[in-house]
């Protein structure tokens, strides 16, 4: 097989666990839980791998234990990809909810993987989509704007490699460095309309009930971090307009060889 599939999970979030297994029995899709990284628990080890002045400038608040957790527990499931034989991996962190069509969006993903280096199933943001072409029912799109979350992705072993040792040290959520295309140089693409979506029922484990543990500094101590959005806009825009993909495509991506995932 091709492919690998992990679920991102806390070892402390058994009600989430129980949900997703139940869901992934369903459809059947196997996978490999990955315990995630505790960053409450392991912030004096984890804290060190953290540019916490430059995270400040660049997000406009406080560092969250958990979401350097959740950073490391990417990172972990990256290296696990490379350590097995799978050329691709499916990553699922553990608040999804899987749409009627996920199978063969998955499928269809699989088919056209020529086509992408890190591909999206579901997003908290997923702004100024441009289209880069259409597979069946579903289009595949780039973003100039921000494009965020990380619930349901694709990502090649190819690129795994390439981004595991420039993820370090942290200097913004791990979803805010991965839409640095402009830095990183690869087709960070999403597949709509999206096959799944997220709901942690307003109880993250990393941002707290109702966002409670986000803490944004005053707006002037935010400036830096709207300069830098500005940057990382049009970063990303001659990125896009380099590699052809700034103007919309109609082109109809065709399905390579692979057999498709959900049937094998």
């Amino acid at each position: 097989m091709t492919l690998g599939v992990w679920l991102i999970n806390l070892p402390r979030s058994a009600d989430r666990r129980h949900r997703m297994e139940a869901q992934l029995d369903a459809l059947p899709l196997g996978y490999t839980l990955f315990p995630a990284v505790d960053g409450r628990a392991e912030w004096d080890r984890l804290a060190p791998t953290v540019d916490i002045p430059a995270f400040r400038r660049n997000v406009g608040r406080e560092v969250m234990p958990g979401e350097i957790g959740a950073y490391h527990s990417h990172l972990g499931v990256w290296q696990a990809l490379l350590d097995s034989p799978h050329d691709t991996a499916l990553v699922l962190e553990d608040d999804v909810v899987f749409h009627d069509d996920f199978l063969p969006a998955l499928d269809m993903a699989l088919q056209i993987r020529g086509e992408w280096d890190f591909l999206k199933l579901n997003k908290i943001r997923a702004k100024q989509p441009i289209r880069q072409g259409r597979a069946g029912k579903w289009v595949l799109n780039a973003y100039l704007g921000p494009a965020t979350g990380l619930g349901a992705y694709l990502i090649t072993r190819d690129l795994a490699a390439r981004l595991l040792p420039a993820m370090l040290p942290i200097s913004r959520p791990i979803d805010h460095e991965l839409d640095r295309i402009h830095i990183h140089d690869f087709r960070h693409f999403g597949l709509e309309p999206f096959p799944s979506h997220v709901d942690d029922g307003n109880q993250s484990t990393i941002t707290g009930k109702g966002f409670a543990e986000v803490r944004k500094f005053p707006t002037y101590r935010r400036l830096p971090n709207h300069a830098l959005r500005l940057r990382n806009l049009f970063g990303k825009a001659r990125h896009l307009a380099a590699t052809g993909r700034l103007r919309p495509q109609d082109r109809d991506l065709q399905p390579g060889t692979v057999p498709p995932f959900s049937r094998q």
